[in-house]
């Protein structure tokens, strides 16, 4: 089909530790949970292609996307930045809807992955939407915090599955189309 692209995109997923970064991608590249916590040091890689239909600049994409999934740990934020974060095209942000902190501590790791790469979408995911019972914060902090980076955000829950594959969807289609208007 002489009207479908084909890109290669590199998404860096960013969040305190214990946000659910992992089980995020587990979720979206596998469709699988396991609520057993393993930290992940350094990063982890994963795949995925994704066909997106009716992209900005192009009619139908075909995005092959690879998923950085990056240690939450703060200490090694600066030891990370350049290695993991360089070549990135978007960021999904992940903070812990149980956890304010998490939600708080995600500007230093857009800032930092922004100061590296420069201006690329960012797409804020709260995630354990599943435990909304016990939220520490609400929307409207998560829409004061992602006006600040002009970034769509939504609720999830890897361990349901709600909103997963539109999140990674969404900053699929953020990515493909800033790509496309570069071109």
């Amino acid at each position: 089909m002489a009207d479908r692209k084909t890109l290669k995109s590199k998404v860096c997923l960013v969040g305190e530790i214990a946000v659910g970064k992992t089980s995020l991608i587990r979720r979206y590249v596998q469709d699988m949970f396991d609520d057993k916590y393993i930290m992940t040091i350094g990063t982890k890689i994963s795949k995925k292609t994704v066909r997106l239909e009716g992209v900005r600049g192009a009619h139908d994409v075909t995005l092959d996307m690879t998923i950085w999934d990056i240690m939450g740990e703060k200490g090694f934020r600066q030891l990370l930045k350049e290695a993991y974060f360089y070549g990135a095209n978007g960021i999904l942000a992940i903070c812990d809807l149980t956890r304010t902190n998490t939600l708080e501590d995600l500007d230093d790791w857009i800032d930092h992955v922004l100061k590296v790469v420069g201006e690329i979408p960012v797409y804020i995911v709260v995630n354990k939407v599943d435990l909304k019972e016990g939220a520490k914060f609400d929307d409207d902090a998560v829409r004061a915090f992602a006006k600040a980076y002009n970034a769509p955000w939504s609720y999830a829950s890897a361990k349901t599955g709600e909103n997963v594959q539109d999140a990674f969807e969404a900053i699929g289609r953020a990515m493909a189309e800033q790509q496309m208007s570069a071109k």
